[in-house]
């Protein structure tokens, strides 16, 4: 044998034994991470502190998360939590506008801030040295941040040409706000993040400085430090700084609406000026963190996840009636929606589209998912989870995550287990349990004019 013949037989020998190891591996469960050690206290006057100390890359990361979203607006006023994320960076009593973001950038770091449903999250990320110079900041647009006439007025017309960038110009942009306008009819999940242009239009100053002045508090509000800081310092720097806001004397106010269960199919058919039809199959379902929470976030990955998903194996490549297929399990603070949605393909009827979104569902519930299967959803949020682990701010973000939403830091690490020990009994069981009929929303939105013509592309 040559000694080329020779090399050749010896390199597929060892293809072999790669590809009995892969295959090995495939079917054990995805590596834990390593949990993440933490400390949690909470200062004098209400504010929340959770330390993680992490040397692993000399950067550290600082959030804040405030306990106010979306669904602490009311009915003809929203839009506002992500208007203060906004006119958080727009000056304090000590530091100008967006001198905090020029300040954190010149030193060589990153920050931004986000809003959701049900909470506001402020972040930068730091060299290690200049901790002190990002907890300062923090804590004095905590104190005395300026909620001026003016800055309203620049600001709001900053979200509202936001909004049409992002929502109004976008091609079936408006999809979200719509299946949430007509699933829920009191609760504040109703009404989008971003707030509608005539809630943002009416808002006065008045308004808008005792939204802030009930929710941007130290207790209603968690401070995160993830990275590389002497524990003992970070704990100095944040009595110093954050121990000096004072705490309101009157206790947060929640008042949200509860949303009545829903106790019939609705269906309901809209026009936008769309091309093509979209239909929507929504259910109500529990809230983040609810035992039952985590085998839908499964049933979302196995229906609706991308292109090698259920739904869209089906309708795009099997019965090419959808140009397109999605879904997700949209789990918040309360009650939340699991929706799976399709574009309808030009001859196709989107009753059609429909009925087979809700086979599918049903599906779930009827006919176990297979080993395999279930194993690569799991894989998926092994994945996702050990990559969010890979950085400072990741991390923090899911212990403020566990802390805000969960009310419980623990889930932080026990979401890898949960995730890892789910069966195939559990999706059946909360698909049977949340996808029937009585809490099922059809929604069809037909291109303007489709409706007195009835027909779609032909």
């Amino acid at each position: 044998m040559s000694l080329f013949h020779h090399r050749r037989a010896t390199r597929s020998g060892l293809l072999a034994v790669i590809l009995v190891c892969f295959v090995v591996l495939a079917g054990d469960a995805a590596v834990r991470p390593p949990p993440l050690d933490h400390e949690i206290t909470t200062l004098p006057n209400g504010l929340t502190v959770v330390l993680h100390e992490d040397h692993s890359t000399p950067i550290v990361n600082v959030q804040i998360w405030y306990h106010v979203g979306s669904r602490d607006e009311r009915p003809g006023r929203t839009g506002f939590a992500h208007l203060f994320e906004h006119m958080m960076f727009k000056g304090t009593e000590n530091v100008t506008s967006e001198a905090h973001t020029s300040w954190i950038a010149s030193i060589g770091g990153q920050s931004n801030a986000f809003t959701t449903e049900d909470a506001t999250v402020f972040h930068e990320t730091v060299p290690a040295q200049y901790l002190p110079l990002a907890l300062w900041l923090e804590a004095d647009r905590m104190a005395s941040l300026k909620v001026e006439e003016q800055t309203f007025r620049t600001e709001r017309e900053v979200v509202k040409e936001e909004r049409r960038q992002r929502v109004e110009s976008q091609p079936y942009g408006r999809l979200s706000e719509i299946i949430y306008d007509q699933a829920y009819t009191r609760h504040s999940y109703k009404h989008p993040v971003i707030g509608s242009m005539a809630d943002l239009e009416a808002a006065s100053i008045e308004e808008v400085r005792a939204f802030h002045e009930a929710y941007y508090r130290p207790d209603n509000a968690t401070l995160v430090l993830a990275g590389d800081f002497d524990p003992k310092v970070a704990r100095d720097l944040i009595q110093q700084y954050f121990g000096r806001v004072p705490k309101p004397a009157k206790p947060v106010v929640r008042d949200i609406p509860r949303e009545p269960p829903q106790t019939a199919e609705k269906r309901l058919t809209l026009e936008e000026e769309w091309p093509l039809p979209v239909v929507v199959v929504a259910h109500h379902v529990t809230f983040d963190g609810n035992p039952d929470s985590y085998p839908l976030h499964v049933a979302a990955k196995i229906l609706s996840d991308g292109q090698s998903s259920r739904i869209y194996r089906r309708l795009v490549y099997k019965e090419g009636s959808a140009v397109t297929a999605f879904g997700t399990a949209s789990l918040n603070e309360d009650p939340s929606l699991f929706y799976a949605a399709a574009i309808v393909a030009p001859g196709h009827e989107p009753e059609e589209v429909a009925n087979a979104l809700i086979d599918e569902l049903e599906k779930l519930g009827k006919e176990p998912v297979s080993e395999h299967v279930l194993t690569r959803a799991k894989n998926q949020f092994a994945r996702d989870y050990i990559v969010m682990r890979q950085t400072v701010s990741g991390k923090g973000q899911q212990l403020g995550h566990a802390v805000v939403i969960h009310n419980d830091v623990t889930t932080a690490d026990g979401e890898f287990d949960i995730f890892q020990g789910l069966t195939a009994d559990d999706v059946q069981r909360v698909a049977r349990t949340y996808f029937k009929s009585e809490s099922r929303t059809v929604l069809t939105i037909l291109p303007k004019g489709m409706r007195e013509t009835g027909a779609n592309g032909r």
